[in-house]
């Protein structure tokens, strides 16, 4: 007995125990000779009626799946339909031979009673669809001899009537349930003569000796009696078959009593007729597989032979049987026509594909045409308003009620109509209906209706407009989510280019669309209709952030747009009218001068993303992460294609194959996996490694494909895909092997490993070829091998497969594979190690991932590099170029993927600024003293854009004099120098402190100058006389100072203590001894009676200058206090954690008021928040400015969030606010400078 049937009844065994009376069962199970007289007796033995049946179902339980179905049926019969509904499910599939004398698994009984009844054979290409043909079989078995209807139903060319013949090729069905026999009709579309000559035919079939009646019967009626009495009388128990019916009132002829079957495309039309009735529903399609095998029976083919046109032949018409046996018939003539009706089928020429010997319709489109003519003439044009659908889209009712201006109930009549003819499905989601058509019947009606799609989407467009207004679609509408899907692809089919341009371009749209589905199909309907658009930068680098929570203002965000874009003057628009009701917006006046280099950036993970690969065809992108998934989205616009959890550990890597159908995995979790790419199913698993899988990589052959995994295991191993075991494991690493990569011709497996080693293995033998020792190019004298450690992390091939580069450290080398020769080595930094490298495909470039969340192009023939890439917030994992080399991915823990093109970041490599900057504001002016990356002292007019290049010089800090006069710098070898920017020269020198100067700041008057060091000392230095002194008192690094009233100077250093000097003495006036852990900063009240200080032990305080200790101790802050402000009336005062807290202390009584803390996010912490670093109150202390991963605004009285700005980059270190709070710069982790207005 099948698993699943012993398993239901033993699932069901107490309640049939309880409930049956055996004898009658017994005696049904006896008859059908599944049941002995002897096991009968065993079972009247036991002392109960429960005895008696717990007996029965024991004995069932250790016979075949024949006796299930007898006890089935019995359960029918005896009037126990309750018990026998709780076995249905359990019923088995029917053995198709019982008996030695078979052929092809069928009975000679069987083949006499089929041919004797009429029942077509099997067509000459046949393929098994066991699962219907079981569940036609088991509607038979509940006809239990009395009349009824199974009704099997599907649209044209599902297999309907091959299904049904096949269902009858059983012995044990026929021989039980039809020992009548079996007696097929092909109805077809008929008219009454028609059908007259139709049930003519069958009499005179059914009453061959005349015993009846000699003559025919002369009308409908007398042959449907003549038909009765024969089926009665002379063919008891039997089953008539009818074919292809259309009509109801065909139906009525037959409806005398007997067992029907029944193929139709109208699922009602057996609403005519009486007695019990059963439907078989025929998916419209054939999976992949069986497709593959009706066409490669056609062709004489094996199924891996088939060329890649049988893939996309079964993908293009869904598996339709009907469209796969024509196209079959059709290459056994001409096989070599794949590709002609590969493009018939593409184009919608369905009449190119034509007749097969054993179908009734000439061609594809008369098949699917005759079900449209059938419908009624009111309801045809409701059918062709169809047309607009795309493929795959399940329609809601409530979207068709707008198009119609119907009531529901009136269209899901008229639906109704179209899904009992078979020309429509029906899916129920929960309470409502939603509606779809098969991808055949989709190009059928666009073919059809083509002159008249235009004037079709244009109706839907303006029956749209009529009952919604963009801004009230809300979310619990019905049909919400089909306008935002697909209103901007009605419009655009419509020609409505202007209603488009409106619709795409408004940010009340981006908004409500990016916080219901996400930005990626946005992204993707910039780029569809690019020609009308021309534009989509804007989402495709702000993506990302419109994924965080809580979601971004996107007027905000528009803003940051070049003034010239659609984007910007809506968002300047809206702004302007939101700001007379009090709403914050911030115009950042100097992003003219800001290049962004990256061309897409998408959020796939909801952790980092530690790779990422390009496919073959370099149209979709691959990634995976510690999340423990893999993703696949389009490169172009980063709309997701696939989500798959993966592994039960973090992936580690992922890569695609050649021909792009796989994806294989490699986990912590030990495991490699491989998936299909398009469906994302699990083609095969293998954990044969015994540490963490590294990396995987794919021979670049379609014919053979061969997989490369390397483990900290020390071993790699070869998988060939049809294998459930490796086929090589390869031995010579003594630890971690960290990346391999397969050379171009596919000969060799080169390796890398924490031994700092890197290997080349022959691919054929898997023997050890070469082994080139990278550490020894990093020993020096003093240190002894052993005690250094060189991780040698990736390598990667030149295209021509004669060189390999390797990184390892801060270096990367070049060499020769036939004399395994040094070509190249290249020191990337001195600060920094390198994460990931790749080679360009068609030139010298590669692209560095390197620790300091920077990427870099270099080229390798000149050993220069090329250009910087900043983007990234956090650590960058993987770099690779596409495979056309026009672009390159970087991913990273910030959980990004960045597209980069790369001859845009070739030719416009950013300068980047460093984050020491000093800002002067005068009236109108804003004046930004800044260094670059090329050591370049520059002064940038913050309003005009205008930039003067001083000098070049190692700067550590620097400043502005008062009057802009004079420049100060220090430098990290503890010089000071003081140029006058008239004529640009340095004025005056001075090497005073002996470490890194960290603040310098000019007194108000300008004439001194004053210093803080690593040295921990703090220098006063009147420049223009030239004396000097110091002040030394603290233990550690000076952290900071403040200048305060009367030549005292406010000091604090990581040693735990505030000092004030008197700068005009040099000596300490009160030293507080304020915190035990570093005192990160303070702050001076406006009235200068108190100061804050703040510390990396979790707390503030609150000091007074005229006592030594603190007025108020501030507790409650989990993370570091790294900065505090006073409010301008001296009352108030905010302090920061690296949490991203913020809390608001009334000072008199230092009481917490407000706590401004990020809104929690369900799938973890938002993105790079960062810690508060700087904090500054408006003039009527009513706003609160923070400086952290990003700029945001704070309403003091609520606590609540009035607006963000995010930089490019994070970690912001200071805010630089102008006095009337309305101008605010700084300077991100990217070198991208901000100089902000607050718009009026």
């Amino acid at each position: 007995m099948d698993a699943k049937a012993r398993n239901c009844l033993l699932q069901h065994r107490e309640a049939l125990e309880k409930d049956i009376k055996t004898s009658y069962i017994m005696d049904h199970m006896i008859s059908d000779g599944v049941l002995t007289l002897s096991e009968e007796e065993k079972v009247k033995n036991e002392p109960t009626q429960q005895h008696r049946a717990a007996m029965l179902i024991k004995m069932i339980l250790t016979k075949d799946n024949y006796s299930y179905i007898s006890f089935y049926n019995a359960l029918l019969h005896e009037g126990y339909k309750d018990l026998a509904v709780l076995l249905h499910g359990g019923l088995p599939v029917i053995s198709s031979s019982n008996g030695k004398d078979s052929v092809g698994g069928i009975t000679s009984y069987v083949r006499t009673v089929l041919c004797e009844g009429g029942v077509p054979q099997r067509p000459v290409v046949f393929v098994t669809r066991k699962k219907l043909v079981n569940a036609i079989q088991q509607k038979l078995f509940n006809l239990n001899g009395e009349p009824g209807w199974v009704s099997v139903y599907g649209m044209a060319g599902c297999g309907k009537t091959v299904l049904a013949a096949e269902a009858v090729r059983d012995h044990v069905l026929l021989e039980s349930c039809f020992p009548g026999g079996v007696h097929w009709v092909s109805v077809g579309k008929q008219d009454k003569s028609g059908l007259l000559m139709k049930l003519q035919n069958l009499c005179t079939r059914l009453d061959q000796d005349e015993s009846f009646s000699r003559r025919l019967p002369l009308n409908i009626e007398e042959a449907k009696d003549r038909l009765r009495i024969l089926m009665l009388r002379k063919h008891p128990r039997s089953l008539m078959i009818l074919d292809d019916v259309w009509d109801p009132w065909v139906l009525k002829a037959f409806d005398n009593q007997c067992q029907i079957l029944l193929t139709t495309r109208d699922k009602s039309v057996t609403d005519s007729v009486m007695g019990p009735k059963y439907v078989v529903s025929v998916e419209s399609g054939l999976g992949k597989e069986k497709g593959l095998e009706i066409l490669s029976l056609f062709v004489n083919m094996k199924k891996a032979d088939l060329p890649e046109e049988a893939h996309s032949i079964i993908k293009e018409c869904k598996g339709s049987p009907l469209v796969v046996s024509l196209i079959g018939a059709l290459l056994r003539d001409f096989p070599k026509r794949w590709e002609y009706y590969l493009r018939q089928l593409q184009n919608k020429q369905f009449k190119r594909i034509r007749k097969s010997s054993s179908y009734d319709y000439e061609a594809l489109d008369e098949a699917m045409s005759i079900s449209v003519d059938m419908l009624r003439e009111d309801i045809k044009s409701y059918y062709t308003d169809l047309s607009i659908f795309q493929k795959d889209v399940k329609v809601p009712t409530k979207v068709l009620c707008v198009l119609w201006d119907m009531e529901t109930e009136e269209v899901e009549d008229i639906l109704q109509e179209f899904v009992n003819k078979s020309l429509l499905f029906c899916d129920r989601n929960g309470k409502s209906f939603c509606y779809y058509l098969h991808d055949l019947q989709v190009d059928f009606l666009t073919e059809q209706n083509r002159s008249q799609l235009q004037d079709l989407h244009k109706k839907i467009i303006t029956q749209f407009q009529r009952h919604h207004q963009l801004h009230t679609l809300s979310p619990d509408q019905e049909d919400c989510m089909y306008w935002y899907n697909f209103l901007a692809y009605h419009m655009a089919n419509a020609n409505m280019h202007k209603e488009l341009c409106a619709l795409m371009f408004s940010l009340d749209w981006i908004k409500a669309k990016t916080e219901l589905v996400g930005p990626a199909h946005l992204i993707h309907e910039f780029v569809e209709y690019r020609d009308i658009l021309d534009e989509k930068e804007f989402l495709s680098l702000n993506g990302h952030l419109l994924g965080r929570q809580p979601f971004p203002s996107i007027v905000q965000l528009g803003l940051c747009e070049p003034e010239t874009s659609e984007v910007y003057q809506q968002a300047k628009l809206q702004a302007k009218q939101e700001v007379d009701n009090g709403v914050l917006y911030l115009e950042w006046i100097n992003k003219k001068n800001i290049k962004n280099l990256s061309r897409l950036v998408v959020r796939p993970h909801t952790d980092a993303v530690y790779h990422a690969c390009f496919s073959e065809d370099g149209h979709r992108i691959a990634s995976c992460g510690p999340d423990k998934t893999l993703q696949v989205f389009k490169a172009e616009t980063g709309e997701k294609l696939l989500e798959i959890k993966a592994h039960e550990d973090e992936v580690l890597c992922c890569a695609f194959s050649t021909d792009d159908k796989f994806i294989a995995t490699c986990s912590a979790d030990k495991k490699v996996k491989i998936w299909n790419s398009v469906t994302g199913q699990l083609v095969q698993s293998y954990d044969e490694h015994s540490e963490q899988v590294n990396c995987c990589h794919f021979t670049h052959s379609r014919h053979h494909l061969l997989l490369a995994t390397g483990s900290s295991d020390c071993f790699l191993k070869l998988w060939e895909l049809d294998q459930k075991q490796c086929r090589n494991t390869m031995f010579g690493h003594t630890n971690s092997v960290n990346h391999c990569r397969f050379s171009p011709d596919d000969k060799f497996l080169a390796s890398c490993s924490d031994d700092g080693t890197l290997k080349l293995w022959d691919v054929k033998s898997a023997n050890e070829r070469k082994s080139i020792n990278v550490k020894k190019f990093f020993l020096s004298s003093e240190e002894p091998p052993e005690d250094m450690e060189v991780i040698v992390k990736c390598c990667s091939w030149s295209s021509d497969g004669s060189k390999i580069m390797v990184a390892a450290k801060n270096k990367i080398f070049l060499f020769d594979i036939n004399t395994s020769g040094l070509l190249a080595e290249i020191q990337i930094g001195l600060n920094s190690t390198i994460r990931y490298c790749d080679f360009s495909p068609h030139n010298h470039l590669a692209v560095v991932a390197l620790s300091q969340y920077c990427v870099e192009l270099w080229n390798v023939d000149s050993g220069l590099k090329v250009a910087d890439c900043r983007g990234h917030l956090s650590w960058v994992h993987c770099v690779m170029f596409s495979p056309d080399g026009s672009s390159f991915l970087t991913s990273s823990d910030d959980q990004t993927i960045r597209l980069w093109e790369t001859e845009k970041v070739c030719e416009n490599s950013a300068i980047m600024l460093k984050q020491e900057i000093d800002v002067v504001f005068q009236e109108n002016e804003v004046m930004v003293l800044a260094v670059d990356n090329i050591r370049r002292l520059q002064l940038i007019n913050g309003k005009t854009g205008q930039i003067d290049y001083l000098t070049e010089a190692q700067v550590s800090c620097c400043c502005l004099s008062p009057n802009l006069q004079y420049v100060a710098f220090g430098g990290h070898d503890g010089a000071i120098k003081i140029l006058e920017l008239l004529n640009n020269r340095i004025f005056q020198s001075r090497n005073g402190h002996k470490n890194t100067v960290r603040h310098i700041q000019f007194t108000a008057d300008g004439k001194t100058l004053i210093s803080s060091s690593d040295d921990s000392t703090i220098q006063v230095w009147n420049w223009q006389s030239e004396e000097y002194f110091f002040l030394q008192a603290h233990q550690e690094t000076v952290k900071d100072f403040r200048l305060l009233k009367n030549s005292k100077l406010l000091s604090w250093s990581f040693d735990g203590t505030v000092k004030v000097w008197n700068v005009t003495t040099g000596r300490v006036e009160k030293d507080f001894v304020c915190h035990q852990d570093a005192v990160l900063s303070c702050d001076v009240s406006p009235d200068a009676t108190k100061f804050s200080s703040t510390s990396a032990d979790n707390t503030a305080k609150i000091w007074s200058f005229e006592l030594l200790s603190p007025l108020h101790e501030l507790k409650g802050h989990k993370g570091c206090v790294r900065c505090s402000a006073f409010s301008v009336d001296s009352t108030l005062l905010a302090t920061g954690d690296d949490n991203r807290e913020i809390r608001i202390w009334d000072v008199s009584s230092g009481a917490l008021l407000h706590l401004c803390a990020p809104i929690s996010v369900e799938e973890g912490p938002a993105t790079h928040g960062g810690w508060v670093t700087d904090l500054c109150f408006s003039p009527d202390s009513k706003m609160l400015v923070s400086a952290e991963g990003y700029l945001k605004w704070w309403n003091v009285i609520t606590g609540e969030s009035s607006q963000t700005f995010y930089t490019n980059g994070t970690n912001l270190m200071k805010i630089h606010v102008s006095p009337d709070f309305k101008t605010f710069v700084t300077v991100d982790n990217l070198g991208i400078l901000y100089i902000l207005q607050t718009l009026e």
